[in-house]
């Protein structure tokens, strides 16, 4: 997993987003539709439709960074949410859902397949 600082705050996007979005559509995303600043530092991290597949941008101070993660097995645990609103986690939270654990209730949602 990529290290982020520290006490870095981690926010989901509530529903769906197309995964054809980019960087500069994605921070439009974040100011539009959650109104926050994705200049902020914060992570932000959005879900495709059959949720196999996130997105994560942050501004690290010095450029913007888009992280791609696609699960060959599972699904991605998210909030649900008609508004869209964003979910704040903690960063170990951020940590288990990349790993396809459920981050509300640690817990594989798919056990990885032992290599070997």
């Amino acid at each position: 997993m990529i290290a982020f600082p520290a006490g870095t705050r981690v926010w989901i996007a509530g529903g769906v987003t197309d995964m054809r979005c980019g960087m500069n559509s994605l921070a439009l995303k974040i100011q539009q539709g959650l109104g926050r600043d994705p200049h902020s530092g914060e992570i932000f991290c959005f879900r495709g439709r059959k949720a196999d597949v996130v997105k994560l941008l942050w501004f690290d101070g010095i450029g913007v960074s888009l992280y791609a993660k696609r699960l060959e097995a599972g699904k991605f645990v998210w909030p649900s949410s008609a508004t869209g609103e964003a979910v704040a986690i903690s960063a170990a939270q951020l940590g288990y859902l990349l790993d396809g654990i459920d981050w509300r209730n640690p817990r594989w949602t798919q056990k990885p397949k032992k290599m070997g």
